[in-house]
């Protein structure tokens, strides 16, 4: 596969923005170059220059306006003479230069004034592909949701601007191509697709989106070398991208496994093993400690103790039926029933004012179709978004999420209470139980061939009072703090858990005492109220 890169080509000093008085300011093209209007309407109006001719090196003076994004400038140049679609000498027009810094303002110019937004340069480049190679992401939203370009578009090589943002690692970019569902598996003229290029190129969250995004049949397609994504990614020593891709086949390969083979019991999650391993020891402790014959009579305190355990278990088992039936937190998708989500186009009439949106493209989802909340993620097991996504537990065979996460803590909070209790009052009944012993014999050799079942339950329990006892401090601790699992696990990743030093910093994050109110008494604490303004950049 060819590794060279193939851009958009602007080289000039007049690339930066600087002050008009810091620079010499000599002709109509650097007086567009750094927006001076009153030195650019004295070189045409006064010293009657040209605005129709390139300069040295065949550059237009609307080319340097739209790269810079002065609107104005733009403007007047084409209304004294200038030429909208005028090409330099890579037959890119001011369109493509615009695209370059994501010239909005600029484009709205051109495009009125009769920009041609499908112009290609002799790449093949259009205005789609450069927004993609530079990840100007609002601006190619503009253009595609303003005047409908082709965002699909190949150029002279076959790649499409999803190719481009692959290769260069423009995670946005890519979320908003995929969610105006451009082509994931369209291979270019050496059989690539985006998945190869972002897996060559080691960008990982690319990779990432695309495989959440994608089928398994991306992950399986060979280029014309015959290499598929893995295999590039590890012939190019990106261990970790191959081993997500890696793991996604083995995902994949594993749900058609229980889909064919377990049926529907196992197909997802682990919530009837979950059930065995609640009602299995329920059982062995009523039988082989509570109402064991060679035991010694239950007394009302560890009656009252073990039926407590018993109570416990019972209400586990309703709070797992909870957690296990219902809503995490879905988010409505178009086509759903009540869903009141634009099914035309909800890019193109964005509320910015919104409290769903935040300006962050991460929140676009392209398997879902919407614009979701900041902390809603989406689960690629559920393939649903979840609101304030906390993680997929396959004991539970559902998400753990805003609507069902206090029922989940619940959940564990009785399983370690059931767990500790039970386990008290079987070593009190098999210490009451067993007599004064000789000598010879030891004590655990007499409880194991005397009190096996009782045994048997001690061991259990306390291997699941080790697993509960641990995940409720863990959770426990994030609720306190008004984070995720997910959002811990991910923090790196996103930026509104940085404040403007870089530094991890939760915006969420309103006092122990607020955090745990909201959470005990509504079950959820508000995304609305945040500690300290404003939200960054969001990855997913």
């Amino acid at each position: 596969m060819a590794s060279s890169e193939i851009e958009v080509v602007v080289s000039s000093d007049s690339k930066s923005q600087r002050p008009p008085n810091e620079v010499n300011i000599l002709d109509v093209f650097s007086a567009s170059a750094y927006g001076d209007f009153d030195k650019l309407r004295k070189f045409v109006e006064e010293d009657a220059a040209s605005l129709a001719t390139p300069d040295a090196n065949g550059y237009y003076a609307i080319q340097w306006a739209a790269l810079n994004n002065f609107p104005d400038i733009a403007q007047y140049i084409i209304e004294h003479g200038g030429n909208v679609n005028s090409t330099d000498n890579m037959q890119q027009t001011a369109l493509h230069w615009a695209a370059v810094r994501g010239g909005i303002a600029v484009a709205d110019v051109l495009l009125q004034n009769g920009a041609r937004v499908e112009a290609s340069d002799i790449n093949g480049y259009r205005a789609v592909h450069v927004a993609a190679q530079y990840g100007q992401t609002a601006f190619l939203n503009h253009i595609v949701a303003k005047c409908h370009a082709d965002f699909d578009a190949p150029d002279n090589e076959g790649r499409s601007p999803l190719h481009w943002a692959a290769y260069k690692g423009f995670a946005d970019t890519i979320r908003l191509l995929l969610f105006r569902d451009a082509s994931q598996g369209r291979q270019d003229k050496e059989g690539c697709t985006p998945l190869h290029w972002a897996a060559m190129r080691g960008n990982v969250e690319a990779c990432t989106v695309l495989v959440h995004a994608g089928t398994k049949q991306e992950l399986t397609v060979t280029d014309n070398a015959g290499f598929t994504p893995v295999q590039l990614a590890s012939d190019k020593g990106h261990r970790n991208i191959a081993l997500l891709l890696s793991n996604a086949q083995k995902a994949n390969s594993k749900r058609w496994r229980e889909k064919f083979c377990c049926g529907k019991i196992l197909a997802n999650g682990y919530a009837p093993i979950l059930l065995c391993i609640i009602v299995g020891p329920l059982i062995l402790f009523m039988n082989s400690v509570l109402a064991a014959p060679n035991m010694t009579k239950v007394t009302a305190v560890v009656g009252l103790w073990g039926w407590t355990a018993v109570s416990l278990a019972v209400g586990s088992l309703i709070m797992l039926y909870r957690c296990s039936s219902k809503d995490p937190g879905y988010i409505k998708r178009p086509g759903d029933l009540g869903s009141s989500v634009n099914t035309e186009d909800p890019l193109l009439n964005i509320d910015l004012n919104s409290s769903e949106w935040t300006g962050n493209w991460s929140q676009l989802c392209p398997t879902c179709k919407i614009i979701r909340p900041v902390r809603a993620k989406h689960c690629p097991m559920c393939k649903r978004c979840v609101e304030q996504f906390d993680h997929h537990c396959p004991w539970i065979s559902n998400c753990v999420g805003k609507r069902n996460k206090r029922d989940f803590f619940i959940l564990i909070c009785m399983g370690t209470l059931t767990s500790l209790i039970s386990a008290s009052v079987a070593v009190q009944r098999i210490w009451t139980a067993t007599p004064a012993l000789p000598i010879e014999e030891k004590w655990i050799h007499y409880v194991i061939v005397h009190h096996p079942g009782a045994v048997v339950f001690l061991l259990v329990d306390i291997v699941v009072f080790i697993i509960v006892t641990t995940l409720t401090t863990a959770q426990a601790s994030q609720i306190a703090r008004n984070i995720t699992t997910n959002e811990l696990a991910n923090a790196i990743r996103y930026g509104y858990l940085r404040g403007p030093d870089g530094r991890f910093r939760n915006p969420y994050n309103h006092g122990c005492r607020k955090n745990c109110a909201d959470f005990l008494i509504r079950g959820y604490t508000d995304d609305g109220e945040i500690a300290w303004p404003p939200l960054q950049q969001v990855a997913s």
